[in-house]
């Protein structure tokens, strides 16, 4: 998310948040993920929409009064980190048009050894879990706000990230999603399986990760 518009502690920039994973709530939700009252977090919205970045709509149930339901703008989509997204798709985009397809994989490849070596120190000497739990805890610093969840029947892991600060050049270097997923594959010594695609229109993206020599 944009620095200049909230801090790190702007109660309005958890709201953001929220509403990016969960897609849409109402004053009851926000209420009890802020632990602020729902007058509270109504000014906070109030501030939101006044700015564009949140829309609110009527949802009626039966009888009674309808409930209101808060979601992002299409502003507050991209109000979260993409990364300098334009100018290094730009950037690349000249590359592959001077010297091909090739010199643009060469560049995301040695990104991909720096953020390698990044990655292998804050995961040294961890066990598998712990190693899954750390790198969702440094995407999460990345502002890909992800997640990671554990089906404790056959010892797999589900990462998850609702933001993809590379989006846009995703969308147009297929390359930068497919060794991101040997990222993971290496840093992890895992075997990693890619189910949902922000890039290709899906709302996050999901890797399913078994430790090699785990095929139950």
């Amino acid at each position: 998310m944009k620095s200049e518009t909230f801090s790190q502690s702007d109660p309005k920039r958890k709201i953001l948040y929220f509403l990016k994973v969960m897609r849409q709530a109402g004053l009851k939700d926000l209420s009890k993920v802020m632990k602020i009252s729902r007058m509270g977090v109504h000014k906070h919205l109030s501030d939101l929409q006044d700015r564009g970045l949140v829309e609110s709509i009527e949802i009626r149930k039966g009888v009674g009064r309808p409930i209101m339901q808060y979601s992002l703008t299409s502003n507050g989509k991209t109000a979260f980190p993409k990364s300098y997204g334009e100018i290094a798709t730009h950037a690349l985009d000249y590359l592959e048009k001077k010297m091909g397809k090739g010199a643009v994989e060469s560049v995301l490849r040695e990104r991909q050894k720096e953020l390698f070596e990044k990655y292998s120190i804050r995961l040294k000497d961890m066990k598998f879990n712990e190693r899954v739990k750390e790198l969702a805890r440094i995407r999460d610093e990345e502002g890909y706000i992800a997640e990671s969840k554990k089906d404790g029947k056959n010892n797999s892991h589900t990462l998850l990230e609702y933001n993809c600060p590379i989006i846009m050049i995703a969308e147009k270097h297929w390359e930068a999603c497919s060794i991101e997923t040997e990222l993971f594959e290496h840093v992890l010594d895992a075997n990693v399986e890619v189910t949902h695609r922000a890039a290709k229109g899906d709302s996050i993206c999901k890797f399913l990760i078994k430790e090699k020599g785990n095929f139950l």
